[in-house]
């Protein structure tokens, strides 16, 4: 599993680049900006859970177990939902898709606390 989250942390992260230079050359004179920010806000939060993955699959290789894996799921989840929702409204403005973004952030949020819970179960020795 940790080679798995590796691989995609770092695919992820080269998206979350490419993501933001699309929106900083082709989308900064085409969107207001307004929705120009919530590009951005995606495209931020993809490279910061690129990074986290990338913990997951460390944490994976080091304290093997199903929360580390939750983690990394969780954080691939997040990224395609949270990020790429707004990416979606930030090109089509339809604000529906918010609620998709609330989605991605709560598994952002237990991907987080998963990678605590791997880290803490190693410690405990459980």
């Amino acid at each position: 599993m940790d080679r798995i989250f590796f691989v995609i942390g770092s695919l992820s992260g080269a998206l979350g680049v490419a993501a933001g230079a699309f929106a900083a050359h082709a989308l900064k004179d085409r969107l207001p900006a307004d929705r120009l920010n919530i590009f951005d806000v995606g495209a931020r939060y993809h490279l910061i859970h690129a990074l986290a993955l990338l913990a997951a699959a460390w944490a994976a290789s080091r304290w093997p177990g199903s929360a580390a894996s939750a983690a990394g799921w969780l954080f691939i989840v997040g990224t395609v939902l949270f990020s790429g929702s707004l990416y979606a409204l930030s090109l089509s403005g339809i604000r529906a898709l918010g609620a998709i973004t609330l989605v991605g952030g709560v598994a952002f949020i237990a991907g987080w606390l998963a990678l605590a819970w791997a880290a803490w179960q190693a410690k405990m020795g459980n």
